[in-house]
């Protein structure tokens, strides 16, 4: 089989030839710039590594490295057309947008600039992450307040700083497709919930949910406004290219989710509906929704308004261990990821460890096809690489 074709039959649950693999096709799927540059030194595969996702200092995956683990998927990111030099936190080095206002902090630390000096996300000393701050609806009251600002709807998830543009985006779609046999995952990311998050600030949107119920219909109605187009211009341009729709939203924590099921079906589920059954009718392709944490409640729902596939699988959290999901909904969904849990293993263990692991995980969801091996999330800063090539070399145990 070819990658696309493993992962098609994947996804269409039937098990195909080995196990599929993904690493970095999406930002949810990849590996920080820490440890990517710990990763190529340790594989002799030293060249450029790029921040695509500065939020999560994520790095674009090489070829070489893709094909020294036997990946099967690549993404398709909307990217800078420059880059310039950067310095991620251990001191190694990096390139990030080039239209990226990125300063450092008084007392250590970075901070990204909206085009009016005001801080947008900060990463403090010691943080390797950098976390939304000042967001821009915050003392919104009324519907007219969202229209006011509407421009910061029109360009969520679409930044300034990447300024690749339709036609950027098709024609390496389509090089992608014809140049490569692997499965290309279009990364449309289109956040609803959580971009009331940021755009409100988390503890002001989530009291919208609750108390002020017409506000919060308002954004989210406006949003998905505001993606429509974008949406009908992306699929017109990489559509006939790209093999499933990647869209995004975190919909459960650690314990739980982060607001009831029925809170979920009467604020967010009709925009979700709304949203991607236009992406599904238009593109004709899979839709592969990464939502972090306990969602095992909400799976039916998400299964009815066209969710094909769910990322990352997070398997410590409650109720999202591999073989309860496997057997409640391992006839309607795919599983991209819970293939080495990160939170306890993958950094923590030894490379035996995170083979017992893996072994774990593929018993769990291989049988019947359905699953696309990669970790939970992103591999982070302090993941060895002998931990990371232990995860591979454990799938081709058992193959």
């Amino acid at each position: 089989m070819t990658s696309r074709e493993r992962i098609n039959a994947a996804l269409h649950h039937e098990e195909p030839d080995r196990i599929p693999v993904d690493l970095g096709a999406s930002e949810s799927s990849g590996i920080m710039g820490i440890a990517y540059n710990a990763l190529r030194d340790h594989l002799g595969l030293g060249s450029r590594t790029q921040i695509y996702d500065i939020s999560q200092v994520i790095a674009k995956v090489e070829e070489p490295v893709l094909d020294h683990i036997g990946a099967d998927a690549l993404p398709l990111f909307i990217e800078p057309r420059r880059w310039k030099p950067w310095t991620l936190q251990d001191g190694s080095p990096c390139e990030v947008a080039e239209g990226l206002n990125i300063t450092p902090r008084d007392g250590g630390g970075w901070e990204i600039c909206r085009d009016d000096g005001a801080p947008a996300a900060i990463s403090p000393a010691g943080s390797y992450y950098f976390d939304p701050v000042n967001p821009p609806l915050a003392d919104a009251r009324s519907p007219q307040d969202i229209e006011d600002a509407i421009e910061h709807l029109e360009s969520f998830d679409w930044p300034g700083y990447l300024d690749e543009d339709f036609d950027d985006l098709g024609l390496k779609a389509r090089c992608l497709h014809e140049e490569t046999d692997r499965f290309i995952v279009a990364n449309l990311w289109v956040h609803v919930f959580a971009a009331g998050q940021t755009l409100r600030g988390f503890e002001n949107f989530m009291m919208d949910l609750a108390a002020d119920k017409a506000l919060a219909h308002h954004l989210m109605s406006r949003l998905v406004d505001c993606y429509e187009e974008r949406v009908g211009r992306y699929i017109e341009a990489v559509g006939p290219w790209v093999d499933i729709i990647q869209v995004n939203d975190d919909l459960g924590a650690q314990d739980g989710l982060q607001l009831s099921q029925g809170l979920y079906r009467e604020m967010v589920k009709p925009y979700h509906a709304r949203l991607w059954g236009m992406i599904k009718e238009l593109s004709g392709r899979p839709l592969l929704l990464h939502s972090c944490g306990s969602i095992h409640d909400l799976l039916p729902d998400l299964i009815e308004i066209g969710v094909d596939a769910i990322n990352p699988v997070q398997v410590t959290a409650a109720n999202m261990d591999g073989a309860l999901l496997k057997r409640e909904f391992g006839d309607d969904l795919t599983f991209w990821g819970g293939g080495c849990d990160t939170q306890h293993v993958l950094g923590a263990g030894t490379p035996e460890q995170v083979k017992a692991e893996v072994r774990l995980r593929c018993e769990q969801f291989t049988p019947g096809g359905g699953f696309v091996f990669c970790q939970v999330h992103n591999i982070q800063p302090d993941v060895p690489p002998e931990n990371i090539m232990a995860m591979y070399e454990a799938l081709d145990e058992i193959q």
